[in-house]
């Protein structure tokens, strides 16, 4: 059951404002005021680590919509606090608020390192890209004192196993020495993930992200030691920061980013309740033109589930936030992925332990 917090409109560094039960919860808590007592809000929510004890690590996709059937998520949940985050229903399995909890009550893969070589070294074991990041971000705040990301990285360069990362923690650049070994054989590509430019717009929507001028930095460093580094511009969120999609492409470009790509505004499940309690605090002028944009690209509702449209959407809009990113990419010459295609052949199976890059 999910603890109610209540009396507060925002909390500082956080970026839900609630923290409502997940779908699973077949009890919850309401919050009545009784004229007598009122509970004093607290000014800001700490945030607590437990392990997660996981038989492996590796993780497989089918889905259509993006380009890896496998992957690793180091930590559950996110400390980034993104308002937008489409990983935040995750928390739900596990009997936590995809609210408040999401990014304050995190979880991390203990033993991941050990768990992944003994996953690589099994017989039937084919070796594919694996990719950082397509949940919860591997770069979060937490993990400059856990570095289970790293003993990932350590890993996968120990065995030449090609992996690929999406991030917007710029604690990346720590790692900028085993990137750079696994960049020299076509092993690795990094996407980093820049949502706006406008420092007030990222306070809230990403409040403990770092800074599009830190992102902007990191892409540079990584280009600079040969690291394959792209840009995501992600999510694209209508009325709030689709006008600064060129100009976000020409700063990553101008900072060394060989590549981009963009993902439309998801809301599944609980993230359209929290979206909107988002956008009634922080833009309750705009919010109803914000919502029936959404609606317009994602078929009269709030989220569209389906392969193949839920990335990127459909309508008018869809369709102009399309043309005006292609036409941006040819410009600025970031339409060509061909130093993303990672080798898959250098891959050694581990046959006893392996000799870990310092961490």
């Amino acid at each position: 059951m999910s603890r109610a917090i209540i009396g507060r409109n925002t909390f500082k560094g956080r970026g839900a404002i609630s923290n409502p039960a997940g779908r699973f919860d077949r009890t919850g808590v309401e919050a009545v005021d009784d004229g007598w007592y009122r509970e004093e809000a607290p000014e800001s929510v700490a945030t607590s680590l437990q392990p997660d004890h996981a038989r492996g690590v590796i993780s497989t996709n089918d889905s259509p919509d993006v380009g890896f059937e496998y992957s690793i998520n180091p930590y559950r949940g996110c400390e980034h606090g993104c308002i937008y985050c489409y990983a935040r229903p995750s928390h739900s399995y596990v009997g936590l608020s995809p609210g408040l909890d999401f990014e304050t009550r995190l979880f991390y893969k203990a033993d991941a390192a050990k768990v992944l070589e003994e996953e690589l070294a099994r017989p039937g074991y084919v070796c594919k890209p694996i990719m950082l990041g397509a949940n919860t971000d591997p770069y979060q705040p937490v993990e400059r004192r856990m570095q289970v990301t790293r003993s990932i990285l350590a890993t996968l360069a120990a065995c030449r196993h090609p992996v690929s990362i999406v991030t917007k923690g710029v604690l990346i650049a720590r790692d900028v020495d085993i990137l750079a070994d696994l960049a020299r054989d076509r092993l690795t590509g990094v996407m980093v993930s820049l949502t706006t430019l406008e420092a007030e717009t990222k306070r809230t929507l990403e409040p403990r992200a770092a800074s599009p001028q830190a992102r902007l930095k990191v892409i540079r460093t990584l280009a600079d030691a040969g690291v394959p580094v792209g840009v995501l511009v992600a999510p694209i969120v209508p009325a709030i920061t689709d006008h600064e999609t060129e100009r976000i492409l020409e700063a990553a470009r101008d900072a060394g980013a060989s590549m981009a790509a963009y993902v439309m505004l998801r809301l599944p499940y609980e993230v359209k309740h929290l979206f909107r309690e988002w956008l009634a605090q922080h833009y309750p002028q705009r919010a109803e033109h914000v919502m029936s944009l959404v609606r317009d690209v994602r078929g009269g509702r709030d989220n569209d589930p389906n392969f193949g449209t839920r990335m990127r959407g459909t309508g008018p809009y869809a369709e102009l936030i399309r043309s005006r990113f292609r036409v941006s990419i040819r410009r600025l010459g970031l339409d060509s992925p061909r130093a993303f295609s990672l080798d898959s052949t250098r891959f050694r199976r581990p046959s006893g332990p392996q000799l870990q890059l310092e961490l």
